[in-house]
């Protein structure tokens, strides 16, 4: 395993690499190596050395780190100064049974973004900076550290979510925004999957600026302390905000779903771990299998639901208003195939994100895509990197 630490080193990695035609597995310190297809390369390149804040400038809400800072470092250098990561990061270590610590890298090369999302956007969107390696060993510099730049391309969005396929990034800057004084839940308990997708969609339609929306059916629910008491499936809308706003605003969240059933108001301490369990997918980290997300438009997250229910004896629950399927279930191809069909008639997407290499190597743990797209995908995939020396068949078989 090659570790570099700085980004003379991995230039240095990326030319070797490139003379001899050998090819690199990138990744950080691998938390959740086992997402997508698994890669056979000739040798590991990690990007767990390059770490540190580089820049943290809090009165513009700016911060810069090498790749390999922790998630961890990053939430406590800014919540010192009142502030957060804007897309809630999920951490999967739990999920992916790893004691290693996520990092700023694997966060912007997955895009992983928590139950925010629905209403402040992904990762990707507070993306304002990034430093990389391409395959020809050449440094790029995509963006800037202020929060209005005007620097060409917009690279951060096309290196976000490409799982180490384009280039190494080295450093990332992103922009943060202000932590809540306090955060509260209306809760309502007993309704079916769909009723309960229409709720949430009132309270994402209402102005009161619900920033986390999410259906447990009664099995998951149970599993969550602070929700052990509700009895039954649960159906939650989370409010962020100074003290006396979250106060008026689930108060009048409460009044405005009444037509849906008596809600309660959760404490901003359970709202907390609430909401940390459905940002990890805790509920489903003791399930043995596979795991799926799917994306879909909200109102068909139950059909989803429901269909995948049919096929296997499936776990799940929804997030982001119901747009996104969390699944557990036997780790077959059948089960996949399931999946697969379920998301396709609900019009969305899926991925596979955990499950055994043998089965993770035969499927298609994303979707394929149409022949016009693929070969855009192999233009840029040739353009980044020429050799195709980075994360071989990473997501797709032979890309």
């Amino acid at each position: 395993m090659i570790a570099p630490t700085d980004a003379e080193g991995v230039i240095a990695a990326v030319r070797a690499a490139g003379a001899a035609r050998e090819t690199l597995a990138i990744g950080g310190n691998g938390s959740a190596s086992g997402m997508l297809r698994p890669i056979s390369a000739s040798r590991e390149l990690s990007t767990r050395a390059l770490r540190g804040i580089s820049l943290y400038a809090p009165k513009e809400m700016v911060i810069a780190a090498g790749v390999g800072t922790t998630v961890a470092e990053l939430t406590a250098a800014v919540a010192a100064k009142g502030q957060q990561i804007t897309s809630e990061p999920p951490d999967f270590t739990t999920l992916f049974g790893s004691n290693a610590a996520p990092t700023l890298g694997g966060m912007v090369a997955a895009n992983l973004s928590g139950p925010r999302r629905v209403a402040w956007g992904a990762t990707r969107d507070h993306v304002i900076g990034v430093r990389a390696v391409n395959g020809n060993g050449e440094k790029i510099h995509s963006g800037g550290r202020v929060l209005k730049n005007v620097t060409g391309l917009d690279l951060c969005k096309l290196l976000t979510g490409s799982y180490g396929t384009l280039a190494v990034m080295t450093e990332i800057t992103l922009k943060v925004l202000p932590t809540p004084e306090r955060r509260g839940t209306v809760a309502l308990a007993g309704l079916d999957p769909v009723r309960g997708v229409a709720a949430l969609a009132a309270a994402l339609g209402s102005p009161y600026a619900v920033s986390g929306a999410a259906y447990l059916p009664a099995g998951i629910a149970a599993g969550i302390p602070a929700l052990a008491g509700l009895g039954g499936p649960v159906t939650l809308a989370r409010i962020e905000d100074f003290s006396p706003s979250v106060t008026y605003r689930a108060d009048r969240l409460r009044a405005d779903l009444a037509p849906f059933g008596a809600a309660e108001i959760l404490d901003d301490a359970a709202t907390r771990s609430i909401w940390a369990a459905v940002r990890d997918a805790a509920p489903l980290a003791g399930a043995e299998g596979a795991i799926w997300r799917v994306s879909v438009r909200p109102s068909r997250g139950p059909a989803v639901a429901e269909a995948v229910t049919r096929a296997f004896a499936a776990a799940w629950f929804l997030d982001w208003g119901g747009g996104l399927v969390w699944i557990a279930g036997p780790a077959t191809a059948e089960a996949h195939a399931a999946v697969e069909a379920a998301a396709r008639a609900g019009g969305g997407t899926w991925m596979l994100l955990r499950g055994p290499a043998d089965l993770r190597g035969t499927v298609d743990v994303i979707p394929p895509e149409t022949p016009a797209l693929a070969r855009i995908t192999r233009s840029v995939k040739a353009a980044f990197d020429p050799h195709g020396i980075f994360n071989p068949g990473r997501m797709y078989a032979g890309v």
